[in-house]
């Protein structure tokens, strides 16, 4: 049988199986272009039943460029059926793939006809954030016209013109707030946002006044979004004295932009510090994604951002979701540079105090608004290079360790969890916490491989002669309860400077200085992890 063969009988033979997903998933090993066009030639013939079509269309997901040109050929024949067209138009948009003008149309023709069209329909949904994603301001004449329809995926239709930039449906969109609840409502502010329009902030500002404690918090995320005025908020109130707060913060239509204050700094010892940033300018940040085309969620995955360059994906702020951190990509160099302004004091830290933090309220000030813990640590760490020595999959196996045989972990890959470039990690889980598994990773903001040898002796031999050189890093306690089975906890960092310091630790088997600065928790949205921050304390707080 020849190769032809071969993928075709292998194909037929996944489909055919008890668990056709599983067996399909197995086929990705294969070469992608002859298993695509074997995946063409089944959804093409007469004899493919019905049921096949959906899993044909879910492997051409997975299956890059050749699977992108075949969706591309099966959604222009014209016989296809309504389902048919769902499903590859919905697995065009997870691709996030810009379709064709005219495609597009003729899809929209029967969707969004005025008599006996679909506009609240699955095809219409799915065809709103294609159209979304296609770059194409001719189109927003018609997306417009679906947010007076009330069947219409109308935040689906707000979304889609924020993606194209379509400023003049801006206040048709902000007008539409009082109407939606829910995720809708969220939508739509995530809307206001992408489209970037000045002219959204009046109606948002109205809104606010009048909108439910439940609405506040999406109204006051645009409102930072859409004039970089990020006021200080209470840390950890409650909704109704988080909402006052928005409120008063928004009083009188203070828009304006003042410069950044670090305030309230408590020294609580030499190795703990607690200080507010208010008005920061957020080049050093965790923000929230643009929403996935097609998405439920509109605010969902987060990335650790720095001058406005995503460098690691972080994930959804869901408590039953795996952590996993990703490379992105790495930032301009300037963006390094910040948090070398403090160099001059870190050659050798021994303690912090409040002349410290004054000297370095200009660096601080360049980070996110909000309440802040300064940690000086002492943390065991090796540099990892290889996936499977990474806690970010040492986990995985002690999940199935404690699962037993049967478990969804058991036939995970390292390179599976692999975050996409060597790093730092605690030598073991953290000692003495409430949740058994609290590991530690910190993750580089500049390629490792630029690292210079010279620099990293240098600091070696520092160490060597009883110095304490610290490394800066922007970190948090993330906290799970992995598929709501297990307890896990991080201490996530990203290095912003001293990554040849921490190689000289690593080298030399001593102890890292660290100042961990972890930012709390405000409106529900980011966890500090109050216990978990006091555990690492307690556990690698600097003695000196």
């Amino acid at each position: 049988m020849g190769d032809h063969d071969t993928v075709h009988a292998s194909l037929r033979a996944a489909l055919g199986a008890d668990d056709p997903w599983t067996a399909l998933y197995a086929l990705n090993t294969d070469p992608p272009g002859p298993l695509a066009a074997a995946v063409e030639e089944l959804y093409r013939s007469e004899t493919c039943p019905a049921a096949f079509r959906p899993y044909l269309s879910e492997l051409l997901q997975s299956l890059g460029e050749p699977g992108d040109a075949v969706l591309l050929r099966l959604l222009a024949r014209p016989e296809l059926t309504t389902d048919d067209r769902k499903d590859l138009l919905w697995t065009a948009v997870r691709r996030r793939l810009r379709l064709p003008t005219e495609l597009l149309r003729s899809y929209a023709e029967v969707a969004w006809a005025p008599d006996g069209g679909d506009a609240g329909g699955t095809l219409s949904r799915h065809l709103v954030d294609a159209v979304g994603l296609s770059g194409d301001p001719s189109f927003a004449p018609s997306l417009g016209a679906l947010l007076a329809d009330p069947a219409a995926p109308r935040c689906r239709v707000a979304l889609a013109l924020g993606r194209l930039g379509a400023r003049e449906w801006t206040v048709p969109i902000a007008e539409l707030l009082p109407e939606v609840s829910g995720t809708d409502h969220t939508a739509c502010a995530v809307a206001l946002e992408l489209m970037g329009d000045p002219a959204a902030v009046p109606h948002l500002l109205r809104w606010l006044e009048e909108s439910g404690e439940e609405r506040v918090y999406d109204v006051h995320h645009a409102l930072v979004r859409l004039t970089g005025r990020d006021p200080l908020l209470p840390e950890w109130a409650n909704a109704a004295s988080y909402a006052a707060a928005v409120r008063a913060a928004w009083a009188e239509g203070r828009t304006e932009r003042g410069a950044a204050a670090v305030r309230d700094v408590v020294i609580e010892s030499g190795g703990r510090a607690r200080f507010s940033v208010d008005g920061g300018a957020g080049r050093i940040r965790i923000a929230f994604d643009p929403p996935s085309p097609g998405s439920s969620w509109p605010r969902w995955d987060r990335s650790l951002t720095m001058d406005g360059t995503p460098l690691y994906r972080v994930g959804s702020v869901c408590d039953t979701c795996e952590l996993g951190l990703r490379l992105l990509d790495w930032p301009a160099e300037e963006a390094p540079r910040i948090a070398a302004r403090m160099r001059g004091r870190l050659a050798d830290l021994n303690r912090l105090d409040t002349a410290l933090l004054a000297e370095w309220s200009p660096v601080l000030g360049e980070l996110e608004t909000g309440h802040y813990q300064a940690l000086l640590l002492d943390l065991p760490l090796e540099q990892v290079t290889e996936p499977a020595a990474s806690w970010w999959y040492r986990r995985a196996v002690a999940r199935s360790d404690a699962d037993g045989e049967e478990t969804e972990w058991a036939d995970d890959r390292p390179e599976d969890h692999w975050p996409g470039v060597a790093h730092f990690q605690l030598i073991a889980p953290v000692p003495g916490g409430r949740v058994p598994f609290t590991y530690g990773a910190l993750l580089p903001s500049q390629p490792p491989d630029t690292l210079d040898p010279a620099t990293v002796a240098r600091h070696a031999a520092a160490i060597a002669a009883g110095e304490r050189p610290a490394a800066v890093v922007l970190g948090w306690i993330d906290d799970r309860y992995v598929e709501a089975r297990q307890e896990e906890r991080w201490l996530v960092g990203a290095v912003l400077d001293g990554h040849h310091r921490l190689a000289a630790y690593a080298t030399a088997g001593v102890p890292a200085r660290v100042l961990l600065i972890a930012r709390g928790g405000e409106g529900g949205v980011t966890d500090g992890g109050q216990e978990g921050l006091a555990e690492v304390a307690a556990a690698y707080g600097c003695q000196a």
